[in-house]
């Protein structure tokens, strides 16, 4: 076989291995790496997953926020952030709702995680394994821990997260999640305690606008495009 021609096998091999690394991925950096896309639950994580600690959109540290109109058992506590990152529940709905005012990376969407299964049920626990809510899924799916967050998540914190979902049968708890590595345990917490932290989650892929095709594709089929056509003239010469 002429050598051009196994070149251009070798380039089309290598080709379709990115193509198929690419799609089977299932977090991508976006954003130029301040957001992680999932594309296995179709939603948009914040990759500094302690941005309270450096940013609270305006809101003061160790200050009383007042009652979230989106907690009824708000009256019974005080709201606030701490500067470690830590916060109430009460806390994280403030903090997120702040982000969405300052229309964080473009978008005004922002929540904290789901508890609840993929398909709308659950949530599963107080247990481990728990790996259909998000949280589970980035936990005990892609493996992201405090101790290993990998390469696209920075700051993942201990013992735990906030998310969305309140107990059902008592209104002064709310569902939590323990990145711990070697823990992964999707518990609830009363509301008032403020040692845990808040994750924001945004659905779809807020990279999409941006960066419609990934750099990298997009070079590596127009070299390849680009070899081809020398190989075609290099042939009729």
């Amino acid at each position: 076989m002429p050598i051009k021609l196994r070149l251009l096998g070798v380039v089309c091999a290598a080709a379709f291995s990115f193509a198929s690394m690419s799609s089977n991925a299932a977090l991508m950096s976006v954003l130029g790496g301040q957001a992680v896309y999932d594309s296995d639950r179709n939603i948009s994580w914040v990759a500094n997953a302690n941005l309270a600690a450096s940013n609270t959109f305006g809101l003061a540290y160790d200050t009383n926020l007042g009652d979230n109109p989106e907690d009824p058992y708000g009256p019974n506590y005080i709201e606030q952030i701490h500067t470690d990152g830590t916060m109430n529940w009460g806390a994280a709905l403030h903090w997120i709702d702040a982000m969405n005012t300052a229309n964080y990376l473009g978008f005004n969407n922002w929540s904290l995680p789901t508890s609840l299964n993929q398909d709308g049920s659950g949530p599963c626990g107080p247990a481990l394994n728990c790996t259909s809510s998000e949280m589970g899924h980035l936990y005990y799916t892609e493996g992201v821990t405090a101790a290993t967050p990998g390469l696209l998540f920075s700051n993942v914190q201990i013992p735990q997260y906030w998310s969305s979902t309140e107990l059902a049968n008592n209104p002064s708890w709310a569902w939590t999640f323990n990145f711990g590595n070697g823990n992964g345990f999707q518990g609830v917490d009363a509301k008032y305690e403020s040692s845990s932290y808040a994750w924001a989650v945004h659905p779809g892929n807020v990279g999409v606008a941006v960066v419609p095709v990934p750099a990298a594709a997009w070079l590596f089929s127009s070299g390849l495009l680009g070899l081809i056509g020398v190989t075609r003239r290099s042939a009729n010469a």
